[in-house]
């Protein structure tokens, strides 16, 4: 395989979501134009085991871990909810360039976790940028997935994550190489830091966030090893503290004929927002100094194919953290541990479309060992275009 080859393989693995239909294509000069996306509606019952979030959490969207209640058993009601903010629209183009190279551009745009909207009468909720990059010459400039994620590993579900706490999962403006099975990027960075048992957003590095990625592939799969070196910071009240954060994220897919196995693996100290949708903060402020949070997640799943048209996911999620109880009077009552574990049964009487349902059981436990659970049962229809 040429080098070429390589790198539009890395491209297209690790900037476009696996979810993302084949585009619809036109030629404008020297510029091919494609377009593409999918609706879809997803209509949701869940039954909260230690009370229920309120109707504008996002959690009651799609499954975000640390939205689960925890406490004792509360005495609540199932909940409703339908929405197709999970539909989404791709626009890219393609140059031949003078020099003989070429020069690509991809937008994508959805309406999920977006502000704005409400369900009282027209439920007119804002779109919101997934992704907007240029690729050229093996470099991706603009905001994309995480260089430190692999998307490929994903496993489906009508969920809008899937294996929430298992994951690495981060968008984030980058600059990025991609040379053979390799890749690196510099990346936007943040933190998110525990004080006073609150999460305080910062955003005063003084460094990106860097990212290495080695992508692996044969006819039985593929295996990626990425890794993340980044700044922790905290910088307000007259606090200026900084620490140092770095984890190993294994992912890939293995295949079984018709049939799948997805899996990760991720270790670090201090990843914070990078896992499980930010389930756990970076680090905690004890009035003097930042200590790193280590935590270990991952996920496995399995996709077997009954025919054609009828397709199973079964997933298995979690998420440990490993907090220094000597602060729990600084960082409060922080998650401890997450797990979840889902099936789904989905049918396609077309290739473009598809109709399925799903449940998943998710239960967080927090450091004090207050725990909850969550039984959500999902139905979606989607049609790719």
């Amino acid at each position: 395989m040429t080098t070429r080859k390589l790198i539009t393989k890395t491209l297209v693995a690790t900037a476009v979501c696996a979810a993302t239909a084949s585009a619809q294509a036109a030629t404008i000069g020297n510029t091919d134009v494609s377009y593409g996306g999918y609706v879809k509606l997803d209509a949701m019952w869940s039954d909260f085991s230690a009370g229920t979030i309120s109707g504008d959490s996002i959690g009651r969207d799609f499954y975000v871990p640390s939205t689960t209640p925890v406490g004792n058993d509360a005495d609540s009601d199932a909940v409703f909810d339908m929405h197709a903010r999970q539909s989404r629209f791709n626009f890219g183009t393609s140059t031949k360039l003078d020099n003989g190279k070429t020069v690509k551009t991809n937008i994508e745009l959805d309406f999920i976790a977006s502000i704005g909207g409400n369900e009282r009468v027209t439920n007119s909720y804002s779109p919101r940028i997934r992704q907007a990059y240029i690729t050229y010459d093996g470099w991706l400039f603009g905001q994309a997935w995480s260089n430190f994620q692999n998307v490929g590993a994903l496993p489906e579900t009508l969920d809008f994550v899937g294996p929430a706490e298992g994951t690495v999962f981060a968008r984030q403006a980058q600059a990025r190489y991609s040379v053979g099975n390799w890749a690196f990027s510099v990346e936007n960075p943040e933190s998110t830091i525990t004080v006073n048992g609150a999460r305080v957003e910062t955003d005063d590095a003084s460094m990106p966030d860097f990212t290495a990625r080695y992508n692996f592939s044969a006819d039985w799969g593929q295996v990626v090893v990425t890794g993340l070196a980044r700044q922790l910071t905290y910088k307000q009240g007259g606090a200026d503290e900084d620490e140092t954060s770095f984890g190993v994220s294994v992912s890939g897919k293995v295949n079984l004929g018709k049939n799948n196995i997805k899996f990760m693996l991720t270790q670090g100290k201090g990843l914070g927002r990078y896992i499980g949708l930010n389930v756990a903060h970076g680090a905690v402020y004890d009035g003097s100094s930042l200590d790193a949070i280590d935590s270990t997640s991952g996920f496995i799943g399995y996709q077997h194919h009954w025919s054609e048209q009828f397709r199973s996911t079964f997933l298995y999620s979690f998420f440990e953290a490993d907090n220094n109880t000597d602060l729990l009077a600084f960082s409060g009552n922080p998650t401890k541990s997450s797990v979840s574990y889902s099936a789904n049964l989905l049918y396609s009487p077309v290739k473009k479309m598809t109709f399925g349902v799903e449940f998943k059981h998710a239960e967080r436990e927090a450091e004090n060992g207050a725990d909850g659970d969550l039984d959500r049962l999902q139905f979606s229809a989607k049609y790719a275009f």
